[in-house]
């Protein structure tokens, strides 16, 4: 049997009896101990006490997607953390462990529950807008709209949507999971239909290599490729603004992309031979 299946004795009990008076005296039990041992046992005995306390917060989380078993380890903690934080000196000892473990329930909550990274806000509106719309629906008996949602809790109808959407970062589908299809075709994973290959990768992967490549040729060389297919002039015009035969800057534009190609083509990049 699982803790989830225990007897619920006890955790009326603890809603019967709010105050739990008697912990209060196991405290100063606890406060009049002189050695360890001693101590260690009355806080012990302190925490098997309030143990139908911790049960009782954690069984208003149930239904939300956490195992119960989960949610009752969890409340514990929480009621360990406020046996060891608590000072008498300051308040009962219920008024301080309700939101304490209550807090450890929602902490769990917010921060080990999600398998996206969700901002703090979105989630404790998501886990609000759950109760607002419970209400809502036995109220008005239907679904309820964004807008009434909204009314209900003081925000605004953004933040509802945002919130509401939030719920694919609790539990996202894997990208392998199957997905209806029509017509009795094969079924394929949602990841199957989404994106596709992008021919502007290789692009970008050649262009970073020619500009490594052109980056080695001599300053002569890389003027004539600027010249000829970024300003778009002629050979001849070049060759006017260079002082040099059209012959010459035909041979040397030739011979330059001869050896870009050879090197775009390369497995690994060679040293590049400078001509005068």
């Amino acid at each position: 049997m699982t803790v989830a299946e225990r007897d619920h004795s006890g955790i009326d009990a603890a809603a019967q009896d709010p105050d739990r008076s008697d912990v209060e005296v196991l405290f100063k039990r606890l406060a009049a101990c002189g050695t360890h041992s001693e101590r260690r046992r009355w806080r012990q005995r302190i925490i098997t006490e309030c143990l139908p306390l911790a049960d009782h917060i954690a069984y208003r989380y149930v239904g939300r997607g956490e195992p119960s078993d989960d949610l009752i380890q969890v409340a514990r903690i929480g009621l360990v953390k406020s046996v060891d934080r608590y000072e008498p000196t300051k308040g009962r000892f219920m008024a301080y462990a309700v939101p304490t473990i209550r807090g450890e329930v929602r902490r769990h909550f917010r921060d080990g529950t999600w398998s996206m990274r969700v901002p703090r806000k979105v989630q404790e509106t998501q886990l609000r807008m759950r109760h607002a719309v419970e209400t809502l629906s036995q109220r008005l008996n239907r679904p309820p709209t964004y807008s009434e949602v909204a009314r209900e809790l003081g925000i605004g109808d953004d933040d509802v949507a945002q919130s509401d959407s939030a719920h694919w970062a609790y539990r996202p589908l894997s990208l392998d999971a199957p997905r209806p299809v029509a017509n009795g075709s094969e079924p394929a994973g949602i990841g199957a239909t989404q994106g596709a290959e992008d021919p502007g990768y290789e692009t970008v992967e050649d262009s970073i290599v020619l500009r490594e490549v052109v980056a080695e040729l001599d300053p002569r060389r890389r003027a004539i490729l600027g010249m000829r297919f970024f300003d778009g002039l002629t050979q001849r015009e070049i060759a006017l603004r260079l002082n040099v035969s059209q012959v010459q800057v035909s041979r040397l534009l030739d011979d330059t992309l001869s050896r870009l190609r050879r090197r775009m083509s390369a497995d690994t990049p060679s040293p590049t031979a400078e001509v005068a």
